[in-house]
């Protein structure tokens, strides 16, 4: 399923869902023509009939329960998976030898703040990794002290980003760095 895709089955859902929880409100409020906000939810019949059924009664509602839990699984793991398969926030290298190379986005993006506030004119520093993995797009932000000269901290966030593409033989597609002067402490 493309994103236009997945982006319209949920609008759908959610919108079954708040029809669903209106239709009750207005039904215990009496606003609904032909509800009793007094009447019971089950009548006497319904409640023969399930009784009557048991124990296959119980046994058809939790199959139904399980079959409803089980389709709300798949739909979240396939919301999860990228198109290519793979999750969402993990970047995945096929190796020269069998078997796949797995690492959160996250843990790469954090080491490569951090190595961007090694530098003492770097106060703080947010990374954000997005795309697939040969090639992601990377966004950096870094706050810099007053004193910060600008071609030491540009030499230096260079550098960090060669040594990101090196250790993770992730070139970025897309490299975005902003940089704010912090007005706070010199």
């Amino acid at each position: 399923m493309t994103n236009a895709e997945h982006r319209l089955l949920w609008t759908v859902i959610a919108l079954l869902l708040v029809a669903g929880g209106a239709a009750a409100l207005a039904a215990s409020l009496g606003t609904l023509p032909g509800a009793d906000p007094a009447a019971v939810l089950l009548s006497d019949e319904l409640v023969t009939s399930w009784r009557m059924a048991a124990p296959w009664s119980t046994l058809a509602a939790a199959v139904a329960g399980t079959l409803f839990a089980l389709a709300g699984q798949r739909l979240l793991a396939r919301e999860l998976r990228g198109a290519d398969g793979t999750l969402r926030g993990t970047l995945s290298h096929p190796g020269r030898r069998p078997g796949r190379t797995r690492l959160a986005a996250d843990v790469l993006a954090d080491a490569l703040a951090r190595d961007l506030t090694s530098n003492p004119g770097v106060r703080r520093a947010r990374v954000v990794l997005t795309g697939p993995p040969p090639h992601p797009d990377v966004w950096i932000r870094v706050d810099l002290t007053a004193a910060a000269p600008a071609a030491g901290v540009r030499e230096h966030v260079r550098a960090a980003v060669r040594r990101f593409a090196a250790t993770t033989d992730c070139q970025p597609a897309h490299l975005d760095v902003t940089a704010r002067i912090d007005p706070g402490r010199p």
